[in-house]
């Protein structure tokens, strides 16, 4: 261990690193690094094993910074440890084309595990990453081979502990007992708004007791050996951890140390140079990292490479004697999908089944061929049917079940799914009504922007669950998902396009995949009849057309709407009006493919055209052109039975046919 001169002038170069980024900037938040960069000192250099130059190593410890306005305590470490992140980008800080943005950006800059920055998300997808290790430990350590042996660390801040999201998972958390989850929790008693005495007074200790946590305090957050004892006692306990570490925001500031004033603002010049001659640090020049500091952290990086390649050996040695499990391991964590991997047939049935019931069906087969598929619901598995067969709960008991239960804990669910898919070698997914979607709207939207594979599985999808009425029906929730970039929609018309929505979930790379399935009954579709359900994987195409006279409107909609307009088009056809229908599961999906294939599907030539779905028809009009019709529901639902309910608002082959004979007209003129 580097004696205590030499400690303390690694602990100011973090702290000052941080301080000359913000005021370079100028703009930024000086205060959390200021204060913590003894805290990252002592977990960097004495408990976390990482390696630079393969930060996505299975094996490493996984460091969040929950609080991510700090964000340059990050880049500093980030720096400091060999990351491939240059000073010039640290002086870059906030800058349009920079790897340091103003908060941590998965991938941005490496070693960045997560976007952080919307408090609570980082504290409650921690706790997904802990159940990934624990779930991946149990499925591949053997004896003489604890392949994964790590923990996952963050920091935290009052503000984190103050968000829903954070209570939901830090509930969860200590249930099932996640040992390997060690949270740092700055307590500097300093928010936004000034001291957290107007606004945060609970007992936090007792808080997190409640919760089944292991609770330490360490009363000067500033004491290295002090922080490292409670670092080392947080792993010998079989509980969640959290440190409560008392700080003192922008230390070292003069006029600004435990003022709000240090949060979220660049210190000044004066201030700056004030605190550099308080802790005993050069004024000039700034971003200073003294020799003897840089090659401390290069032997802290040297011994972190004998880690990795002892690991590595271990692993060559694991791969001889369990060649099978090693071989999945390398698959799974590569995020490759098994090449035969088909889609589930199901035969043609006018009664057919409730899509939510061929998904269930289509995961039980997928998940038999896919290990890293793991999920479950939130308290809603019934619903869902988001249950794999055999499969028994994962609990702190049994960490080899991939089947979780949530709780009612909704957003926190969409966090942990984050935290599964980060960890790496697992595919979450996860289940609620679409109406609760609003609930974790936060962690799909970091979901999208971290682009992880992760799949929602959202039934009752419109006004068709009937009687439970307004409020649990969706109606503007379809065009909320679809405001979301990177968010793929997928809204299946039958059992077969449900099949193809689970393939196109699990080859999507790029982001999210929300599938919204029905409640009620929809027909099966004779294939030999309609095109193939396959179109679904280009998020629209041609199902049938009706009429012999050269085509004159398009009808198009999702998953139960396409049924009402198979009648609309054969009525049409009765009164010698040529229509095609298209069904249109995915807006993303189809605005991927080539030209061709849209103008294919939605020739420009045909301009009457009619799109019908039970939600807000907002963004359909993209689809219908200007001289398009919409039948859709701009207003809340109905509490009745389902198809009592869609004629109340319109939403039937009459409603479709009268629209589609408007729009003709207005074609025609």
């Amino acid at each position: 261990m580097a004696d205590a001169n030499l400690q303390s002038k690694a602990v100011n170069t973090i702290r000052f690193l941080a301080a000359d980024g913000v005021q370079k900037a100028n703009s930024g938040h000086p205060g959390l690094p200021m204060s913590l960069a003894p805290i990252a000192f002592v977990l960097w250099t004495r408990h976390m094993n990482f390696n630079p130059s393969d930060p996505k190593w299975p094996n490493r410890d996984r460091f969040i910074l929950s609080a991510g306005h700090g964000s340059m305590l990050l880049y500093a470490m980030l720096h400091l440890t060999g990351y491939d992140l240059p000073l010039e980008e640290i002086q870059n800080f906030r800058q349009l084309g920079s790897r340091t943005a103003g908060h941590p950006e998965y991938d941005e800059a490496p070693g960045t595990e997560m976007t952080t920055g919307p408090l609570g998300q980082g504290f409650a997808t921690g706790v997904g990453m802990a159940i990934g290790l624990e779930h991946q430990a149990a499925m591949y350590n053997r004896d003489g081979f604890p392949l994964l042996d790590h923990y996952v660390y963050a920091i935290v801040s009052d503000g984190d502990l103050m968000e829903g999201v954070a209570s939901e998972a830090a509930s969860l958390a200590g249930h099932l007992k996640l040992g390997r989850l060690i949270y740092i929790y700055d307590d500097n008693r300093i928010s936004i708004d000034g001291s957290t005495d107007i606004t945060f007074t609970e007992d936090r200790s007792a808080r997190f007791e409640s919760y089944g946590w292991h609770v330490l305090e360490v009363p000067d957050g500033f004491d290295l050996d002090a922080i490292d004892a409670a670092l080392t006692k947080a792993k010998q306990d079989p509980r969640p951890s959290i440190i409560i570490a008392r700080t003192e925001i922008g230390y070292g500031l003069p006029t600004k140390q435990n003022t709000a004033a240090a949060h979220g603002e660049p210190p000044g010049e004066t201030e700056l140079a004030g605190a550099k001659e308080k802790l005993g640090w050069p004024t000039e020049p700034p971003f200073l990292i003294p020799d003897d500091v840089r090659v401390h952290f290069e032997e802290i990086r040297d011994t972190q490479v004998e880690v990795y390649e002892a690991w590595h050996e271990l692993k060559r040695e694991y791969s001889k004697s369990h060649p099978e499990l090693a071989a999945q391991f390398d698959r799974t964590f590569s995020g490759d999908l098994p090449e035969a991997l088909g889609a589930t047939e199901f035969p043609a049935d006018e009664k057919g089944m409730a899509t939510r019931v061929s998904s269930g069906q289509v995961l039980n087969e997928l998940a038999s061929s896919l290990p890293e598929l793991m999920g479950g619901s939130a308290d809603l598995t019934g619903s869902n049917k988001t249950d794999i067969k055999g499969e028994m709960a994962f609990t702190a008991e049994d960490r080899s079940s991939r089947y979780l239960h949530f709780g009612v804990r909704e957003h926190a669910m969409g966090a942990i799914l984050n935290g599964l898919s980060l960890y790496g070698g697992l595919i979450p997914y996860g289940g609620t009504f679409l109406v609760f979607s609003d609930y974790l709207r936060p962690s799909i939207r970091l979901a999208a922007l971290m682009k992880l594979r992760v799949i929602y599985v959202f039934t009752h999808d419109s006004i068709g669950l009937g009687e439970d009425g307004p409020t649990h029906q969706p109606i503007e929730h379809l065009a909320a998902l679809r405001a979301i970039p990177d968010v793929t929609v997928i809204r299946p018309a039958d059992a077969n396009e449900t099949a193809y929505a689970w393939l196109a979930a699990l080859r999507n790379r790029a982001g999210p995949t929300a599938l919204a399935l029905t409640r009620q009954a929809l027909p099966t579709y004779d294939r030999e009849v309609f095109s193939s359900a396959e179109g679904l994987q280009q998020g629209a195409y041609t199902l049938g057309e009706f009429g012999d006279a050269p085509l004159e409107i398009i009808l198009m909609a999702s998953g139960s709407e396409v049924e009402i307009l198979i009648e609309a088009a054969k009525m049409l056809h009765k009164d010698g009006i040529a229509s095609r229908v298209v069904s249109f599961p995915s807006w993303e999906l189809f605005e991927l493919q080539p030209e061709a294939y849209q103008e294919e599907v939605l020739p420009r030539a045909v301009k009457a055209r009619v799109a019908v779905e039970a939600g807000v028809s907002q963004g359909w009009e993209k689809w219908v052109g200007e001289l398009g019709a919409i039948v859709g529901i701009d207003r809340f639902g109905v509490s009745a039975p389902y198809k009592d309910a869609y004629g109340h608002l319109g939403l039937t082959p009459d409603e479709v046919v009268s629209a589609s004979k408007k729009v003709l007209d207005n074609v025609r003129s």
